[in-house]
């Protein structure tokens, strides 16, 4: 295989950055510093971002009037028996008196994967209009549409399942902007030498905001009605979307506070060279680059695997282990209390053996796909075959979610090595190939659990078993952690690769 990097003495597996030896260590603000400052920013931020994400997910369990689904449930024997009766439960729905309606399996399935119709269609140009205008008013204006958007959900659920799925889409187009623009913010904020944990301590919040939303969001569809749910959850996410322009600056030039320390220490090491990119993309070396396609496969197969735990977790604790709103979302939680924790010891474990040299750059990314991809596959295999254990279920769960979050050393910082100055419109187009099966997971694993409940599980945990692994061999083939030819900022867009 011909190789599509530089060598080794401009960024790679060989070299590690090191920190520049014009500032000592000790006088640069750790913790207590404003990248670390925006690191909880863009914390609180996915914290919101992803509440959005899941809360239909908890609140559709209270939403369906699964009466009849459950009497034909009942007569298979591949589903768990009834733990207790469950009058008591269904009297607390009717005293909300919040409106349920008659969906099949595959029209929840649907609307769960509505939102990313619309996530799929702004990846790339959100990724694309980054590097022109800057990152700040790109994620900030789709965190603040998204929430909005937000309020509108039960007055849409009213109307339908075509307007519910609507607005479900548009949401999704509001926050496919944010992550192309989140991978454009860390080009410019933060040192090579902390870009694992930075990011993954940010990237964290994603799974604080699915654990709280599990968690309180169970409670409050049972006790104030699903609508107030979204109303309480939407006005909360409106105040920080307002509150976060005037946070965040667009790098460490036009900040107001940060000390001259910091700013010398973060643009004399940034992994960004030079300017974003501005209308001119070397798109035929994009396409050719094999490192570039091995990340996007691992984006697709890893994503197959962690959409179907974010959005249907809920649902099989309630269908299959017969578990009612508050329990299934009490259960539901722990899984992301590991995948938050996973997250933030990942960026600080990433680092640390990069910095001892412990491994090299490439190695690290492998190891931690690997990892990452193959045992939570393995895991949740296992789940239709432990029964109604619903403690073991939610164990073999949350060990898939921790260990899951390993990715975040591994393929998920890959273009920020490879192509730092493209990342924010490469994270766009990957992970548009990766959201499709964001878009197909739902509606697949719907599909399948509804013709056999749990042989039907066992298909959706096997093809997601498949997936990843077929993801983690191409990785391994084809990855790289080298900057290519055509990123180089002093590189012409219409460079060929090798």
């Amino acid at each position: 295989m011909e190789d599509d990097s530089l060598t080794p003495e401009i960024h790679g597996e060989s070299t590690q950055p090191l920190l520049d030896e014009q500032l000592p260590r000790e006088k640069v603000p750790g913790l207590c510093s404003v990248r670390w400052g925006l690191a909880f920013i863009l914390h609180v931020s996915f914290f919101v971002t992803y509440s959005q994400r899941v809360d239909l997910s908890i609140a559709i369990v209270a939403m369906v009037n699964n009466t009849d689904q459950q009497v034909s449930l009942n007569v298979s024997a591949d589903v768990c028996p009834e733990s207790s009766p469950v009058p008591h439960n269904t009297s607390q729905h009717r005293e909300v008196k919040a409106p349920v309606y008659d969906w099949t399996p595959e029209t929840c399935g649907f609307l769960l994967s509505s939102f990313s119709y619309g996530y799929l269609i702004t990846q790339i140009p959100g990724g694309y209009l980054t590097g022109i205008v800057g990152w700040k008013p790109v994620l900030g204006s789709g965190l603040l549409l998204s929430s909005i958007l937000g309020l509108l959900l039960p007055s849409a659920a009213e109307c339908g399942v075509a307007y519910l799925a609507l607005i479900q889409a548009l949401r999704g187009l509001s926050q496919g902007v944010i992550f192309p623009a989140y991978f454009t913010l860390w080009t410019k904020w933060a040192p090579p030498q902390e870009l694992t944990c930075l990011m993954n301590f940010a990237d964290a919040g994603t799974t604080l905001g699915t654990f709280f939303t599990l968690m309180v969001g169970g409670i409050t569809c049972q006790t104030l009605g699903w609508p107030a749910f979204f109303y309480i959850f939407g006005s909360v996410n409106c105040v920080w979307g307002l509150l976060w322009f005037f946070l965040v600056f667009e790098d460490p030039d036009s900040h107001p506070c940060i000390s001259v320390t910091e700013k010398e220490y973060i643009t004399s090491n940034s992994t960004q060279k030079g300017p974003c990119h501005s209308w001119s993309l070397p798109l035929l070396p994009m396409l050719k680059c094999r490192p570039l396609w091995a990340i996007a496969v691992a984006y697709f197969c890893c994503d197959w695997l962690f959409y179907t735990l974010l959005t249907l977790l809920p649902v099989y604790l309630n269908h299959i282990l017969h578990l009612d709103t508050r329990e299934s979302g009490f259960l539901s939680a722990p899984p992301y209390i590991g995948n938050w924790l996973g997250q933030i010891g990942t960026g600080l474990l990433g680092d640390f053996l990069v910095a001892k040299n412990l491994l090299q750059l490439g190695t690290l990314r492998k190891l931690f796909t690997a990892l990452g991809m193959l045992c939570p596959a393995a895991l949740v295999l296992t789940v239709p075959y432990v029964g109604c254990n619903r403690i073991i279920v939610v164990i073999l769960f949350t060990l898939s979610m921790t260990l899951i979050s390993m990715t975040g050393a591994g393929f998920a910082m890959n273009l920020l090595d490879i192509a730092p100055r493209y990342a924010g419109f490469l994270h766009g187009v990957i992970n548009t190939m990766a959201n499709l099966s964001g878009m197909a997971a739902p509606t697949v694993a719907g599909f399948l659990s509804s013709q056999d409940t749990l042989s039907g599980w066992r298909n959706v945990f096997f093809l997601s078993g498949a997936i990843n692994l077929f993801g983690v061999t191409f990785y391994l083939i084809f990855g790289q952690a080298d900057i290519q030819v055509w990123a180089r900022a002093d590189s012409p867009s219409d460079v060929d690769s090798h």
